[in-house]
């Protein structure tokens, strides 16, 4: 997925300065970009310059002029044929499993201290997850469908953190019954 179609896709909700956009993103739940001025402003200017967007400049006194950018036709157009092609299939890929697979190098209190903070931040990221969905995210909200959707995106977000979790949980759980000396392998 290109972040284009993150931003075309709030586009068609509303008008959006660059900044608005960049906060939006940065805010997701399931977008996996950061949301930084280079990705966003960056991707702002090939989409205009491609004509996907226009973009009006209003001059502030005492700031900088404010670049608010609109979707054209054309932008909906790439945005609709993005929308129904193939979509991708979960990411797995996840650095912590990269530790884990190499983690018998530790010793048995610095792999608990590995997974114990892995389990603490899932559990962190579920809390704000939850937090973020609990004062209502921007969404547009335009139909009743919509609103289900967006309602569902963030209802995937929470149960891949609590499935997350439960993992680390039953991980921890597990490790710790292979370290007492009575159950140990031969």
């Amino acid at each position: 997925m290109s972040i284009d179609f993150a931003i075309l896709g709030f586009l068609s909700w509303r008008p959006l300065a660059g900044y608005d956009l960049k906060k939006l993103i940065a805010d997701s739940e399931f977008l996996p970009w950061s949301g930084n001025n280079n990705q966003v402003y960056t991707t702002l200017v090939k989409l205009h310059r491609d004509e996907l967007v226009t973009v009006e400049v209003q001059h502030q006194e005492s700031l900088p002029a404010r670049k608010t950018y609109s979707i054209t036709e054309k932008g909906r157009a790439s945005l609709r044929t993005w929308i129904i092609s193939a979509p991708d299939t979960p990411q797995l890929r996840n650095s912590f499993l990269c530790q884990l697979a190499w983690a018998d190098a530790l010793q048995t209190a610095e792999l608990d201290d590995l997974v114990g903070k892995y389990e603490h931040e899932v559990e962190m990221r579920l809390l704000v997850c939850r937090e973020k969905i609990r004062r209502e995210p921007p969404a547009p909200n335009r139909t009743a469908r919509e609103t289900f959707l967006w309602k569902m995106v963030h209802d995937n977000c929470v149960r891949a953190y609590e499935a997350e979790l439960s993992w680390a949980r039953e991980l921890r759980r597990e490790l710790a019954r292979l370290s007492k000396p009575s159950e140990a392998a031969p």
